[in-house]
């Protein structure tokens, strides 16, 4: 069976290749940039030897401490070979601008070798001991009667020098425990006084952001961060929200302070008057990053939100706002003079409206209505509905005709069917119904109690 060979690994091979031919070509750094020990100090050192490495391989150097394994960031030849090597200027200015001299660079040693297995597994070996070493020189500490706390125990490779940091309010005399020390881990001892952002640098790992605190990762210099930061940035003053693992300030405010800074100075003052569009107000709230401005207005008092660019000068507003309503068509263009005065009062007159009412009653269509409401004068809307009504019928009495309740009267028996008082009371109802009647001389009914038009005789 035949094994046909897929097009990605086909790819993958062939980029593998050219990777390999590269990097053959390529010469070995003459000096390395590494990353050591447990503040994260930053040193360039020379190096001389045959293999090339990369960044992030772990490199034996011999520092101002001794002997130590570190992790090489970049190269700085110009023949490094590397697609992230950088110029010996390009670092020099990053660590001009990461904080000068007090950036902790160091350049007094040398890169010895790549790491190798054995390295690696002595130097793990060395680290799992060191809890036990801050355990130690604690106890000593406790037994001096000294007012100061070990922080962290750092051994190293080569084993010439063990240094302790410890925490304390004040300055301490500990030389008499240092000789103590030096004694108990028969190796010289070096005690640093750190503060509470290096200990957290030293101890932290992770902060609520998920991330690994700024200090231990790539911040070399912490610098003092104050409170108008948080209160610019429109941070919670709450000391458990803005406060990191060392307990101060976080050190992340400090990063958009010069943005939110230079925002800030483009919005305006709060309670300043301002002009917008829409008016005149005062400014009550912004937003910085938004630059957005809530205004209050003066005229309509109302709240807008106003981006900063359309904001002007009161005077502005007032000339622009008169602009616009100069500009904009008169919506009662082409009406009558009658119907723009009741448009302007906000709708149809009174008058109009009971006029309307009058005729719903005396019995015109809606449509008859409405074709006379809101046009001509009032002499000619009453024309109209003089016009519109109809005339009395000939021989109809002027009073309706009253009925008498005796059957024998009306010519029928009780209970006959056939009796004129419920035929005329039948009628009478067929003629309140709009167009009832059998049209032979019947009156139109006009209202009232019992009121009806007697019905004409055959």
């Amino acid at each position: 069976m035949s094994i046909f060979p897929l097009k990605q690994f086909e790819a993958d091979l062939a980029e593998y290749e050219r990777d390999r031919r590269d990097y053959d070509r390529l010469e070995p750094p003459k000096t390395i940039v590494v990353r050591f020990g447990k503040m994260r100090l930053v040193g360039e050192f020379p190096y001389s030897g045959k293999a090339k490495p990369g960044c992030g391989s772990k490199i034996v150097v011999r520092t101002h401490r001794g002997t130590e394994i570190g992790e090489m960031l970049t190269s700085t030849c110009p023949n490094a070979g590397c697609s992230k090597s950088v110029t010996r200027k390009e670092m020099l200015d990053y660590i001009e601008n990461s904080g000068g001299r007090d950036y902790p660079f160091h350049s007094d040693g040398k890169a010895l070798r790549v790491a190798t297995i054995e390295d690696m597994n002595e130097q793990s070996r060395i680290d799992a001991g060191a809890n036990e070493m801050r355990k130690s020189a604690q106890a000593e500490v406790v037994a001096s009667g000294l007012p100061m706390k070990i922080v962290e125990a750092e051994p190293i490779l080569g084993g010439e020098r063990l240094t302790l940091y410890f925490t304390s309010e004040d300055r301490i005399d500990f030389r008499d425990l240092v000789r103590r020390l030096a004694e108990v881990f028969s190796t010289r001892i070096d005690l640093r006084q750190v503060g509470a952002r290096d200990e957290a640098r030293l101890v932290a790992d992770y902060e609520r952001c998920g991330q690994h605190c700024c200090c231990k990762q790539f911040l070399k210099v912490l610098k003092p961060v104050s409170m108008k930061s948080a209160k610019v940035q429109k941070a919670t003053l709450d000391p458990l929200k803005i406060s990191g693992r060392c307990g101060r300030l976080m050190c992340c405010l400090r990063y958009e302070d010069e943005t939110y800074t230079e925002l800030q100075k483009r919005l305006p003052r709060m309670k300043s008057r301002v002009g917008t569009m829409e008016g005149v107000g005062i400014v009550i709230d912004r937003q910085i990053l938004t630059q957005l401005v809530l205004v209050h207005l003066e005229e309509s008092n109302n709240r807008v939100a106003v981006p900063v660019e359309e904001l002007m000068t009161p005077e502005e507003a007032l000339e622009a706002i008169a602009a616009k309503k100069a500009a904009a068509p008169d919506p009662l263009r082409g009406m009558s003079e009658d119907r723009a005065e009741r448009r302007g009062r906000g709708g149809r007159s009174r008058r109009g409206a009971q006029d309307k009412q009058r005729q719903r009653v005396e019995g015109e269509s809606p449509e008859a209505a409405g074709d006379s409401a809101g046009s001509g004068t009032d002499d000619e809307r009453k024309k109209r509905r003089r016009r519109r009504r109809k005339p009395r019928p000939e021989g109809s009495p002027e009073t309706p005709q009253q009925h008498s309740s005796d059957p024998s009267q009306e010519g029928g028996q009780p209970g006959d069917d056939s009796s004129a008082g419920p035929r005329k009371k039948r009628r009478r109802r067929r003629r309140r119904k709009p167009g009832g009647g059998d049209g032979s001389g019947s009156g139109e009914s006009r209202g009232g109690d019992g009121g009806g038009g007697g019905g004409g005789g055959d």
